[in-house]
């Protein structure tokens, strides 16, 4: 295996007294004060966060747009450059290959920000799937990401951008501005549920540009947030995470992901094998749970009905948020409605839950 990776902020965070875990090859701060308080940090004014472990992959050439376009089970007509979409990536079976963010950075180029641990399969997948006129271009050493999340964060990075980011709608992108002098590519994405923005930025100059955030922040209450709060904010909001709440044996109609996949836009790797699950009908969902008692609903539990297991739990976790106990997990199809009683074995313990609708948490503006 080797000793995991390090961004460019390593040697940062090792400095803020960050919690280090290995994840998806990378070292990554888990939480620096706690995670419970990092999380509030985010819902409430705003968080930082290190996600340059991120890969990026870019498509530039003629047929970059129909490449990327095959690739994908959502609709690039959809956009203009300057814009993003989220969409998930296929098999020919309809299993997600990842699911990723891809950016019209011009008519002919685009950039998909793909999830850590697959960033090497995804290159891998893309370019023996892409068309001739597309050059594809594996760009994660080159670029690091940071992640300013929470209702704060515009008036923070606006004090450094020397664009105007207030009229940059919701998965709107800045190809060309500056952040604390540096050159950045800012977009206002994230994976929180919060307003925030993404900043693309060059590895030597990542530490510069987190500390300027952090400085001119800080008196608003902004903080360094880890993979522990944004883990815990992505599963209030309802975001899935590759690997456990879906990979290639699950497809993005069974995730929740319907609503990513056009079928009307033309043929896509894919397309066939979804058209006829949703034909044929769903067998099972992903849905969200709650349960009842102070019991906290982790990864791999089992999920009952009239004690026989129907499924298992892929996310769990405390809701701060909420001062909840919530989870995702797959049931029958039958058994997704909203007010469903079920149960979640917790340490040996049939520990009572029921269906909700998803997300868990929506912010209110």
């Amino acid at each position: 295996m080797g000793e995991p990776k390090r961004t460019p902020l390593f040697e940062t965070h090792r400095a803020l007294g960050a919690r280090m875990v290995e994840f998806a090859g990378w070292s990554m701060p888990l939480q620096y004060t706690s995670i419970v308080e990092e999380h509030r940090s985010v819902r409430t004014s705003a968080g930082l966060f290190d996600v340059s472990h991120m890969g990026e992959v870019e498509f530039t050439g003629p047929s970059a747009f129909e490449t990327v376009q095959r690739l994908i089970t959502n609709d690039l007509a959809r956009l203009r450059p300057g814009r993003a979409l989220y969409t998930p990536m296929c098999t020919e079976e309809g299993g997600i290959v990842d699911d990723l963010i891809v950016y019209m950075i011009e008519e002919t180029r685009f950039l998909a920000v793909v999830n850590a641990a697959t960033t090497d399969g995804d290159y891998s997948w893309i370019k023996d799937h892409a068309l001739p006129g597309t050059t594809v271009v594996n760009r994660s050493e080159e670029i690091s990401l940071l992640a300013l999340q929470g209702p704060k964060s515009l008036a923070v990075l606006q004090e450094l951008c020397d664009a105007e980011i207030s009229a940059l709608p919701r998965f709107g992108l800045l190809p060309s501005c500056r952040v604390a002098g540096y050159p950045v590519m800012v977009a206002r994405t994230g994976y929180t549920g919060e307003d925030g923005f993404e900043i693309f930025c060059s590895p030597d100059d990542a530490p510069v540009i987190w500390g300027a955030l952090l400085e001119v922040g800080w008196h608003a209450g902004v903080r360094p947030a880890g993979l522990g709060a944004r883990d815990t904010l992505r599963l209030e909001a309802g975001y899935l995470l590759y690997g456990q709440d879906m990979d290639r044996t699950t497809t993005p109609l069974e995730a929740g992901l319907g609503w990513t996949v056009k079928f009307e836009k033309g043929e896509f790797i894919g397309r066939a094998a979804l058209l006829a699950q949703q034909q044929e009908g769903l067998k099972r969902r992903l849905v969200g749970m709650v349960t009842l008692e102070r019991a906290i609903p982790r990864t791999g539990h089992r999920v009952l009905k009239d004690g026989s297991p129907i499924g298992h739990v892929t996310s769990g976790s405390y809701a701060p948020t909420l001062d909840k106990n919530i989870a995702m997990g797959y049931v029958p199809s039958d058994m997704t409605e909203p007010g469903t009683s079920l149960a979640i074995e917790i340490r040996g313990r049939a520990v009572p839950a029921e269906v909700v609708r998803l997300p868990f948490y929506k912010r209110s503006a």
